[in-house]
């Protein structure tokens, strides 16, 4: 016991103890993939009925509880399904033939210069450069074996859109002293609106910084700003150190572009040089242009159109291989007239003729029509004989028929009083009414059943939206509950005019405090409404009643037959995207795309630092249609947006202005959806207009033009949305509400002033229904007088502060869409006095 320390003894002192290192809690199981025990956890105790499951669920095997061999399998089908999509997306930029990975550089500070940080990059790797295409500096990177195609760019939207859309890594430069500011916020926002790629950002100038200290601090709330938008973001570098541009390069080179969907779904191409014809002819307007570039996404084929910028679409003349020279040669960039030779088969001074051509377009090439072929039809002149005419109309349009016409045989039977109990077959045997006031009669009326509607429907929107406690038959011929019979006088002009003055100015203060009616008009007495109205209809309900298509063929827009429409929307997709995938130029090939027939004035405003990409278009990807799409206003628009005001809207590869009509976006059973005169912050609609078709889910974002006259000429971002199935059969009803005041109350029977000023108003409108705010509906029994006063029946009592309304609709159309011209910002600066102003058919024409 000697030899053992104190210490250790049994009964010493202060005892000391090691800490036990030979016992440790071992780490919780994790498995990659579920086990049994994890499922049932995760079904929370819910046992299925497998048997009656079976028969009112169809259930495949991927849908049930697999075995852990299944699990497993199918585990490892999805990894070698990743893998090889990684290969092949890799295997695109690899060697010195390669296609170049195109890196976007956007300054979002107005102190930084993206040619330096191109050049900071460059040095970092010693990546040795080549020649320049279009103003582009393409460099290769022996490091890495990449080529890698750098776009810098400047402070500005348009320019900074089109380069992030064609770039497989953004890389943004931000400043350690200046913040961005509006302008590079909103660079962000629009950036990520429209879909982006990988990301990448660096900061420029750091080393200005002389403290250590603030520079940490700086990268860190740069850090946490540009999270915000890209929570990727894991680390922010700066171009000042050499080690960190390293890294940066090898994360441009050895990373897999993400992608954006929409684009990868088409073909598309850089150009990296473009060759205008040189015509003998200098009256010439159009001709033919060669482009250059690398095909990307998915097979480019030469039937389809092309997207050239904001040029427009063309048709393709050939494809011809581009190939670049192998490593140790000198690279010739061949002439237009050495190119035609070898197109030729002339061949060039060496003997290599590198112009073959990869493919031609067939018969099935697409045109350029935008609008069907008009045919004319005797369908209409056929169902009418000459010599009959049309029938005068009496009444309103309620859903489908027109009422108080001479043919009434659609109204129902007028009930009658019978004897309780007595069948509709015994009442057909009572000659008139039983003139009983017994207790023992009732009245025959056709049992009614209440609609249930998922979503809250006001009154104004027809019956869903009424308090259905209490029924009442519009056409039920009851005794009057008035006391006594009295005689109604008119009132006189002058005290009918102050009068009306006075409470319309009590409305306009009520509205200003609380907008309960949006869609309220006001009459001018010496107004006929039915002339006013003559275009509205009404309906029982916005919801469900039909919408009778045939009385809207003589307002209907002259093109409308030839707008294309696909009626199964999701199968025409498919198919669309499925022909994407045969035939074509492969991606990763250096093409010569010819396109024929484009406009020489093109040249004059193309500039070689601006870059152009040219989309593939899906099949009718020209022609128009009646798009639809949602749209919701960003945060920074905090104003209200008015319908059919211009807008530039960008949707994917195209440009449009357009004057949209906004509907509400919701799913209606007879596809009437009511239009909205104002889209308000927080809400979501559909912005409705005529234009090329899209296919697909394409991110749209909406822009407010700026003025000619401005020097910067930088549009507003206002708002973003995405593209929606196209439909012709989507109705847009805009809505009026006519109200009245209640002028003398009698239980359920009420007079109404101020909804019509003469008799012929009110027996044309009779057939409508009547509701107020606080959820009564009522009908039209009799006009009072000549100024337009009424009686009416409702279904309870009203409150004499209540309002009395009437809703009127009528279908609206969409306009056409332009497209967005870049320069039209700038013709007042090169012509002087032209301006852009409207025509009256609501067209954008320079005067």
């Amino acid at each position: 016991m000697s030899s053992i320390p104190f210490r250790f003894k049994a009964g010493g002192g202060d005892q000391h103890h090691h800490r036990n290192t030979t016992k440790f809690s071992h780490k919780s199981f994790k498995s990659k993939h579920a086990t049994k025990n994890m499922l049932k956890e995760l079904a929370k105790g819910k046992k299925e009925n497998t048997e009656t499951a079976s028969i009112h669920r169809r259930r495949t095997p991927h849908q049930q509880t697999m075995s852990k061999f299944d699990r497993k399998n199918q585990a490892k089908q999805i990894r070698e399904t990743k893998r090889q999509q990684n290969k092949q997306s890799g295997d695109l930029f690899i060697g010195r033939k390669g296609a170049p990975k195109i890196v976007a550089v956007i300054p979002l500070c107005e102190d930084l210069d993206a040619m330096a940080a191109v050049q900071s990059l460059s040095q970092a790797v010693d990546a040795e450069s080549q020649w320049p295409l279009e103003g582009y500096p393409r460099v290769w990177v022996d490091r890495f074996s990449k080529n890698l195609l750098f776009v810098p760019i400047k402070r500005k939207i348009i320019t900074a859109l089109d380069a992030c859309r064609c770039a497989d890594c953004v890389v943004f430069l931000l400043s350690p002293t200046e913040e961005p500011g509006e302008e590079g916020e909103l660079l962000l926002k629009t950036i990520e609106g429209q879909g982006v790629s990988n990301v990448l950002t660096m900061v420029q100038h750091l080393n200005n910084v002389d403290s250590m200290k603030t520079r940490a601090q700086i990268t860190a709330s740069l850090k946490s700003y540009i999270t915000h938008f890209f929570p990727n973001q894991e680390k922010i570098l700066s171009l000042d150190s050499e080690s960190e541009c390293s890294n940066a390069m090898r994360s441009l080179c050895t990373g897999i572009p993400r992608g954006i969907k929409w684009r990868e779904d088409r073909s598309w191409v850089l150009a990296e040089r473009t060759q205008w014809q040189s015509s003998i002819d200098t009256n010439a307007t159009h001709g033919e242009v060669i482009f250059t570039g690398v095909v990307r996404g998915k097979n480019l084929k030469a039937n389809r159109l092309v997207q050239v910028g904001d040029w427009g679409h063309f048709q393709i003349e050939r494809i011809s291989d581009a190939s670049l020279a192998p490593p140790g040669k000198r690279i010739i960039l061949k002439t237009w007239e050495a190119m035609t030779s070898e197109a030729k088969g002339q061949g060039t001074a060496d003997g290599q003729s590198l112009q073959e051509t990869l493919e031609t377009p067939n018969g099935e090439q697409e045109d350029l029509a935008e609008l069907a072929p008009f045919e004319a039809t005797m369908d209409d002149v056929d169902a009418m004989s000459s010599s009959e005419a049309p029938k005068e109309r009496r009444g309103v349009l309620l859903d489908d028929h027109h009422y108080f016409s001479d043919d009434e045989t659609h109204l129902p039977e007028p009930p009658r009083r019978v004897p309780k109990g007595t069948s509709s077959y015994q009442s057909a045997w009572f000659l008139g009414d039983i003139s009983d006031s017994g207790s023992d009669y009732e009245d025959e009326m056709e049992p009614t059943e209440d609609m249930n509607m998922t979503a809250p429907a006001l009154p104004q929107d027809g019956v869903d939206g009424l308090d259905r406690a209490f029924e009442i038959d519009p056409t039920g011929a009851t005794p009057s509950e008035y006391p006594q019979s009295e005689m109604f006088l008119d009132p006189s002009p002058d005290q009918e005019a102050s009068q009306l003055a006075e409470y319309r100015a009590s409305r306009n203060d009520e509205a200003k405090d609380d907008l309960e009616f949006p869609d309220e008009i006001e009459l001018h007495p010496n107004v006929l409404a039915r002339e006013r109205l003559s275009r509205y209809r009404g309906l029982k309900s916005l919801k469900t009643s039909h919408w009778e298509t045939s009385e809207d063929g003589p307002h209907q827009p002259e093109d409308w037959p030839r707008y294309f429409d696909v009626p199964n929307y999701k199968p025409a997709l498919n198919r669309i995207r499925n022909e994407a995938l045969v035939g074509g130029v492969s991606p990763g090939k250096r093409v010569n795309i010819h396109l024929r027939s484009v406009p020489l004035s093109l040249r004059q405003n193309h500039s070689p630092a601006r870059n152009l990409t040219l989309y593939s278009l899906h099949p009718h990807e020209q022609k128009y249609t009646i798009a639809n799409i949602s749209i919701t206003l960003a945060s920074s628009h905090p104003t209200p947006l008015r319908s059919k005001d211009t807008l530039l809207l960008q949707l994917g590869p195209r440009r449009f202005t357009i004057k949209p009509l906004f509907s509400h976006a919701s799913t209606t059973p007879n596809n009437v959806h009511k239009y909205l005169r104002y889209l308000h912050p927080g809400q979501t609609a559909v912005a409705t207009f005529v234009a090329p078709l899209t296919w697909g889910s394409i991110p749209a974002l909406f822009f407010l033009p700026p003025c000619p006259s401005s020097s910067t000429y930088t549009p507003t971002f206002v708002a973003t949305g995405t593209s929606l199935p196209p439909s012709k059969a989507r109705v847009i009803a805009k809505r009026v509400i006519l109200t009245g005041h209640p002028y003398k109350i009698h239980k359920k029977l009420v007079t109404i002033r101020y909804m019509f000023f003469n008799k012929e108003d009110v027996n044309w409108f009779k057939a409508l229904q009547l509701w107020t705010r606080r959820g009564r509906g009522g009908f039209i029994k009799e006009s009072l007088g000549t100024h337009g006063y009424f009686k009416a029946e409702f279904d309870g009592r009203i409150n004499p502060m209540d309002a009395v309304g009437v809703s009127l609709y009528k279908r609206v159309w969409p306009r056409v869409a332009v497209a967005w011209d870049p320069d039209i910002g700038r013709v007042e600066e090169r012509g002087g006095g032209v301006r852009e102003v409207e025509n009256e058919g609501g067209e954008m024409i320079l005067e």
